[in-house]
């Protein structure tokens, strides 16, 4: 496997696909804690997980502006991932 560099190919599909990625997973989670906070009874410190419910909205919502800051850079950059390198 050879080096990646920035603006290489690979480098971009990787960082795209890194991107798409982390804004599925970062959706996926923050959809999961909303309905684990919809759902749940009792309070904190029962043992059902609100807590870290809570705790995981916003790290959900931080995957998922991490990945849109990654293809935002990403296209800002010019690197496409359709370019071939020479």
């Amino acid at each position: 496997m050879g080096a990646v560099t920035p603006g290489s190919r690979k480098g971009a599909d990787r960082t795209r696909t890194g991107g798409i990625w982390a804004i599925a997973a970062g959706s996926a989670g923050t959809l999961l804690a909303v309905l684990h906070l919809a759902t749940s009874s009792g309070g904190p410190g029962t043992g059902n997980g609100l807590v870290g419910a809570v705790a995981a909205v916003p790290v959900g919502l931080g995957g998922m502006f991490l990945g849109r800051l990654a293809l935002t850079r990403l296209r800002r950059a010019g690197i496409s991932a359709d370019r071939t390198t020479a």
